[in-house]
C-alpha cells in the first residue's frame, strides 16, 4: 500500500473555549516504529473529554499541539519491525489518550485487536473507554449483584449507555435517567431498561417508589446537582460511582451523610485502575471483548461525522443531543 506524505487531522492549536483553537490541518503522515502498526483511521470515537481537552479542562494536558480522540479503528496500512500477528489491510481497534481524528495513526500492536466480523468501524470504536468504564464500573468498584437495582444517569451518553447495556446483561433491574423524553425513548428502543426517568422533573422520589427505599448501585458521569440527588436517593450499603462531571460542577458531600445512609462513594477511573493495576487492566479489556464478540453487549452509534464536519459533532456532545457515541470518520 502506497501511503501519502501528508495527511489532515484536527488539531488543537490553542486551549480556548468554543474550540476557538481548533483547526484541521496538513500534517506529515506518522511512521510506525519498532511495535507499531500504523492505521487508516476509519472511525474515531469523541468522548466528554476530548471536549474538555480543547479548553485545558481535563486532568491529561497534552503538549500543543495535538490531535484529540481517543478510541480508534481503522485498517492497518503499514507495520513496524518486531511486529506479528497483523498484516496490511487487517481490521484493527484500539486506543489512547488522542490521536484519532486524523487520517493516519501510529499505535502499539500489543494494544490493538482486531475487530469481530459483526462490528464495522464506527460500532468499534465505540466499544473501548464507555464499555470499559461500565465495566470497571459495576464489576470492579460496585461488585453489582444479580437483582440489584441500578440506577444509571447520563443514560443517553456513551458510558451512561454502556451501563444501561452491562448491566441489563449482568441481571441488575436498571433505571436509566436523561434530561428529555425523546432521549429516553432512543434508549428504551436500543436496551429496554427496567425503568426511565426525566430528571428535569426531579428523581428522588421515584427512585426510592421504585426500588422500595433507595438504588442499590447508583453510576454518575454528571455530578452536580444529580449527585446531590442522587444522595437522598440511595439504599443503605449502596455504592454511589464517580464517573464524571459532565455537569461542569464538581460536588461536595458531608460525610455524615454516607455514615448515617451506610452507603460508599467509589471514585472510578478505568484507564488509571488499568495502569495501576496491570493484570486486571488486561482482563478487564479481555472480559469487555469477549462480551462484545458474543453479542452479549450492542454498542450504539449516535452518528458518524466527517473530519469537515467535526465541529457540528463537537456541538451535538456539547449540547447534550447525543444518544450512544459520536464518530468522526476522517477517511470522508
Amino acid at each position: 500500500m502506497s501511503l501519502p506524505e501528508t495527511m489532515r487531522a484536527l488539531r488543537v492549536e490553542k486551549l480556548a473555549e468554543a474550540y476557538a483553537g481548533c483547526q484541521v490541518r496538513e500534517i506529515e503522515v506518522p511512521q510506525p516504529g519498532q511495535g507499531e502498526i500504523l492505521l487508516k483511521i476509519r472511525a474515531g470515537s469523541l468522548g466528554f473529554p476530548d471536549l474538555l481537552m480543547t479548553k485545558g479542562g481535563y486532568q491529561h494536558k497534552p503538549e500543543l499541539p495535538f490531535t484529540p480522540g481517543g478510541d480508534v479503528s481503522g485498517e492497518v496500512a503499514a507495520v513496524g519491525t518486531g511486529v506479528s500477528g497483523f498484516d496490511v489491510g487487517d481490521r484493527v481497534v484500539t486506543g489512547g489518550l488522542g490521536g484519532a481524528f486524523a487520517e493516519y495513526g501510529v499505535y502499539p500492536a500489543d494494544r490493538a485487536r482486531k475487530i469481530p466480523d459483526h462490528l464495522d468501524h464506527a460500532e468499534a470504536a465505540a466499544v473501548g473507554s464507555a464499555y470499559l468504564t461500565a465495566y470497571v464500573s459495576l464489576v470492579r468498584r460496585a461488585n453489582i449483584q444479580l437483582g440489584e437495582w441500578l440506577l444509571v444517569h447520563g443514560a443517553a451518553g456513551g458510558v451512561g449507555l454502556a451501563a444501561v447495556d452491562l448491566g441489563k446483561h449482568l441481571g441488575a433491574r436498571v433505571i436509566a435517567t436523561a434530561s428529555s423524553d425523546e432521549k429516553l425513548e432512543k434508549i428504551r428502543q436500543a436496551y429496554a431498561p427496567d425503568a426511565v426517568i426525566n430528571v428535569n422533573e426531579g428523581f428522588r422520589q421515584q427512585v426510592k417508589e421504585m426500588t422500595g427505599g433507595g438504588a442499590d448501585v447508583i453510576y454518575d458521569p454528571v455530578g452536580g446537582d444529580v449527585f446531590d440527588e442522587s444522595v437522598r436517593c440511595i439504599g443503605f450499603d449502596g455504592r454511589l460511582l464517580v464517573v464524571g462531571f459532565a455537569s461542569g460542577r464538581i460536588p461536595q458531600i458531608g460525610v455524615n451523610m454516607p455514615l448515617i445512609k451506610g452507603f460508599s462513594v467509589v471514585g472510578v477511573r478505568a484507564g488509571e485502575y488499568g495502569r495501576k493495576f496491570p493484570e486486571k487492566g488486561r482482563e478487564n479489556m479481555e472480559a469487555v471483548w469477549k462480551l462484545v464478540s458474543e453479542k452479549a453487549v450492542r454498542p450504539h452509534v449516535h452518528g458518524i461525522y466527517s473530519l469537515n464536519d467535526w465541529r457540528e459533532a463537537f456541538g451535538e456532545m456539547d449540547q447534550r443531543r447525543v444518544v450512544g457515541r459520536v464518530i468522526i470518520d476522517p477517511s470522508q
